[in-house]
C-alpha cells in the first residue's frame, strides 16, 4: 500500500482550503481586523507562551487561531505570537495553512526536544536543519522522502542572532514522530547512529508545509528529557529558562526580516 493511500496526491489541488475557511469567517463577521504580521513564532509549551503574555506588551487578536494569537507590541505589531493550540504535525500544518493563507510569510517554531546524543544536554539549544519525516502528515504535502528542509533564509539568520547574542547552539537533524509512545530502541540506536541529535513531533511537517505553501519556516529546541538504551530520563519541568533564550533568538531573527 503506498502512502497516502492515493498515489501522487501531493500532485493534486486539495479540494477543501484555508481561503475558503477566510471567507466564511468574513461572512459571519469574524475576520480579524489586522494587517498580517510578516511573521509567527509558534509557541508548542504553554509555559513559554504564558511567560510571553506575562512579561511582553502584547496585542490580543481575537479571530485568527481560536483565542491564542497575539502581536508583539516592540516590533510595531509585525511579529504574532501563537500558543496553546495543542501539539504535533496535524494541528500546526492546520495552523500554518490559516495563517498563510490569511497573509503571513515567515513561521518560527520555538520547543523542547528529547536528546539523542550524550553531548546534548538539558539547556542545549538546537537549530534543526532537516528532520526525518516519520509522521504522516508532510507526506500529505511533498513527495515522499526520507528528510524535509527548513528555509535557508530562517536557519541562516537564527545562526546569526545566536552568535551575536553569544548564546552556543547545535545544528543538525532532527527525528519527527506522531506517535511519541511508540519511539521503539532498536530506532533509537539506528537514529544515534546516524548522528541524528533530537526527536520531536512537528519540524518535519512544518518544513514540508512550508515548502508547499512557498513560506519561509525554521524550528529551534531545547532539550527536555533524554533518551538513552537504560531509560527515558524526563526534565521538562526544568526547561522555563532556556524556553525564554529559545523566545529571544526567534523574536530577533523575524525582527531582521
Amino acid at each position: 500500500m503506498t502512502f497516502p493511500n492515493f498515489p501522487n496526491k501531493y500532485r493534486e489541488k486539495s479540494f477543501v482550503n484555508a481561503k475558503d475557511f477566510w471567507k466564511y469567517k468574513k461572512e459571519l463577521g469574524r475576520y480579524p481586523n489586522i494587517d498580517p504580521p510578516q511573521g509567527v513564532i509558534m509557541c508548542f509549551s504553554p509555559t513559554i507562551f504564558s511567560y510571553i503574555i506575562e512579561n511582553y506588551s502584547l496585542k490580543k487578536i481575537d479571530s485568527v487561531f481560536g483565542d491564542y494569537f497575539y502581536l508583539l507590541s516592540e516590533n510595531d505589531n509585525q511579529i504574532g505570537i501563537c500558543g496553546n493550540f495543542g501539539i504535533g504535525a496535524p494541528i500546526v500544518a492546520i495552523l500554518m495553512e490559516e495563517l498563510s493563507a490569511f497573509g503571513i510569510k515567515s513561521f518560527l517554531s520555538i520547543g523542547t526536544a528529547g536528546s539523542l546524543q550524550r553531548n546534548l544536554q538539558l539547556g542545549s539549544n538546537i537549530i534543526c536543519t532537516k528532520a526525518i519525516r516519520d509522521e504522516g502528515t508532510s507526506h500529505h504535502y511533498l513527495p515522499s522522502e526520507k528528510y524535509s528542509y527548513p528555509s535557508q533564509l530562517l536557519t541562516e539568520k537564527m545562526i546569526k542572532v545566536a552568535k551575536k547574542l553569544n548564546v552556543s547552539y547545535h545544528t543538525g537533524t532532527s527525528w519527527t514522530i506522531d506517535a511519541p509512545y511508540r519511539e521503539t530502541l532498536a530506532e533509537i540506536k539506528k537514529y544515534q547512529e546516524e548522528g541524528v541529535l533530537t526527536v520531536e513531533m512537528e519540524a518535519a511537517a512544518i518544513f514540508a508545509v512550508a515548502k508547499h505553501l512557498n513560506v519561509e519556516a525554521g524550528a529551534i529546541f531545547t532539550i527536555s528529557d533524554y533518551l538513552t538504551e537504560d531509560n527515558w530520563e524526563l526534565h521538562f519541568h526544568l526547561t522555563d529558562t532556556h524556553l525564554h533564550t529559545l523566545f529571544t533568538i526567534a523574536k530577533k531573527t523575524l525582527s531582521t526580516l
